[in-house]
């Protein structure tokens, strides 16, 4: 038997990396893709797995029984008030929403400071701009999960069952109206996530803080408006209740809140791009200023 103590290097070095070299492409499109998993909890504990399965459960399940009821009663259930539309949806899944909002950004951004992963990406032919474009591309892709899923899922069981709209144009019409409101949501709280994320390295104070930052400003200005007879214009910094606002005037239809109801539609909308570019614009100084050790 050979003696494990006598065992030596005889030689060491590197060798030349000779496969495909992909590039900064490349790096941007592994760096989204590892991120999104780690996000969903794929190759991971069961207890990265507890989040991300219960947000798409309180997302899908009210879809499946609405989509069961709408077999097995009859009629356009969505224009008697039986069953709700695609924009009022939104609101059933509100929770859905949150938590991955809560959640995802702060456990993509976070820990790469934490844990000094940041300069070992940065070291690659990622930069700072790319290195925030394959995060953000993550985290928009994992909240279209509970944004976009779940509608078209929707669309799909009313179209089946005769409930849904009639003919191809229409149906198309649909398909980009959902598209558009779940990217506008996911742009919105995911670029308000990273900018919260931005901000902290700590997972828990990140998540906690979107929390609270979305229901405080719902707090706020319904109370200054409601009961201090406010301008409705200051609902525009309502960060909770805005975006889905944005949706129901996206599919055109009329609002649930008398207040918001009475701003324009431009300005609904506007004022969600707005929040959602100067969300962006601060991860990016944030991280511009950022000091990493390579």
């Amino acid at each position: 038997m050979t003696d494990p103590g006598a065992a030596r290097i005889l030689e060491g070095g590197y060798r030349r990396y000779d496969g495909v070299r992909s590039g900064a492409r490349g790096a941007v499109e592994s760096v989204a893709l590892h991120t999104a998993q780690r996000a969903l909890g794929l190759r991971r504990a069961a207890r990265f797995k507890v989040l991300p399965v219960l947000a798409a459960v309180l997302a899908y399940v009210p879809a499946i029984v609405y989509a069961g009821l709408a077999v097995l009663l009859p009629g356009d259930l969505t224009e008697n008030g039986v069953l709700p539309t695609y924009a009022q949806y939104y609101f059933f899944i509100t929770a859905a929403i949150v938590v991955f909002t809560a959640f995802v950004a702060p456990e993509v951004l976070c820990t790469d400071r934490r844990t000094g992963m940041i300069g070992l990406y940065l070291a690659s032919p990622l930069t700072r701009t790319t290195y925030l474009v394959a995060k953000a591309t993550a985290v928009l892709g994992v909240l279209a999960v509970v944004t976009l899923g779940p509608p078209l899922f929707l669309l799909l069981a009313y179209v089946l069952v005769g409930s849904g709209p009639d003919g191809p144009v229409s149906v198309a019409a649909f398909v980009l109206r959902i598209v558009a409101a779940g990217t506008l949501l996911s742009a919105f709280f995911g670029s308000l996530s990273m900018a919260v994320s931005s901000i902290t390295d700590r997972k828990a104070a990140a998540s906690a803080a979107v929390v609270i930052l979305l229901l405080l400003s719902a707090v706020v200005t319904n109370s200054l408006v409601e009961a201090a007879g406010a301008s409705p214009t200051l609902l525009l910094a309502n960060l909770f209740e805005l975006p889905f606002e944005a949706v129901v005037r996206v599919f055109g239809e009329p609002s649930d809140n008398p207040e918001l109801g009475r701003l324009a539609t431009p300005v609904v909308v506007g004022a969600t791009v707005a929040w959602t570019l100067a969300a962006s614009a601060l991860v990016w100084l944030r991280y511009r200023a950022l000091e990493v050790t390579r």
